[in-house]
């Protein structure tokens, strides 16, 4: 958490505040959110003065792109929020990186966990960084279900754990792989490699709506509010979920109890009336 969804929700916020502004300060208070900078020195360097050409996202990673052909990438970890307001106003506690810009904006990430990172790379580091094994976009760019099949080819992990699996297919995490395993009436548990193409085919056209589903509420915001939209609001999805969070209710689909259970060490919400 953030997933896909709630990335691509501050993207589409925070793109028209971005783009064509030019970054006048840099300041980072917490080391531990450029662990991913080879040289942390790098990423004040790089950014100062530069002009912000545009923003992409790849699963959960945000991407605002730089000129001189610098990529500055925003991974929100468990507990990073986004905001952009005047330099002026006091930031909330936890705001580690702000970066501010030339019409008196400032861009703050703000992550009490720090699991959340940032870091500045040219082309080549950005072809080598961990994030380069990373599958396709799971909204953007899905994989075709000859293609999914193909990597689920004798896989005997869960399929929940699989989708799971950024190097699988990109921007899926716990709230929605529960949410589009309901849809598609699979088991959780069921080995990946068991799955036919019929099934794939299900998947993927449940994991379609539900991520569409979710962009459109602007995301998930559970009870801890870790996740909050830049400008403060909700993510509104959380009324719309039809198994995570909700143990002991009742499918609205079968009618049996919803139930949870724990793979590969995260919860999973199901019923095992109606998901084969």
């Amino acid at each position: 958490m953030p997933e896909l969804p709630e990335v691509e929700t501050i993207r589409r916020l925070i793109h028209p505040v971005l783009v064509d502004r030019s970054i006048t300060t840099v300041s980072v208070t917490r080391d531990r959110m450029l662990r991913r900078q080879e040289q942390p020195t790098d990423f004040a360097a790089r950014l100062q003065g530069r002009r912000i050409i545009d923003t992409s996202r790849h699963g959960k990673r945000l991407l605002i792109l730089l000129d001189d052909d610098l990529t500055w990438v925003v991974h929100l970890g468990m507990s990073g929020r986004l905001s952009i307001a005047p330099r002026e106003s006091e930031a909330p506690p936890h705001t580690h990186v702000r970066v501010g810009l030339d019409d008196g904006a400032e861009f703050r990430f703000t992550d009490p966990r720090t699991f959340g990172y940032t870091v500045v790379l040219t082309p080549e580091e950005l072809g080598e960084a961990p994030s380069a094994t990373h599958g396709p976009d799971a909204w953007a760019d899905p994989p075709s279900a000859d293609e999914l099949h193909r990597r689920l080819e004798g896989r005997s992990a869960p399929i929940k754990a699989l989708l799971l699996d950024q190097t699988i297919i990109a921007g899926v995490g716990n709230i929605y792989a529960d949410e589009t395993l309901f849809a598609a009436g699979i088991d959780p548990h069921r080995p990946g490699g068991s799955l036919t193409f019929e099934e794939i085919e299900r998947l993927l056209e449940a994991l379609h709506q539900v991520l569409e589903a979710g962009i459109a509420a602007g995301g998930t915001t559970l009870g801890d509010s870790a996740y909050l939209l830049p400008d403060g609001r909700s993510g509104e999805f959380i009324s719309k979920l039809a198994v995570y969070g909700r143990e002991d209710e009742t499918c609205p689909r079968c009618g049996d109890s919803i139930v949870r259970d724990v793979i590969r060490n995260r919860s999973t919400f199901w019923s095992a009336g109606c998901q084969r």
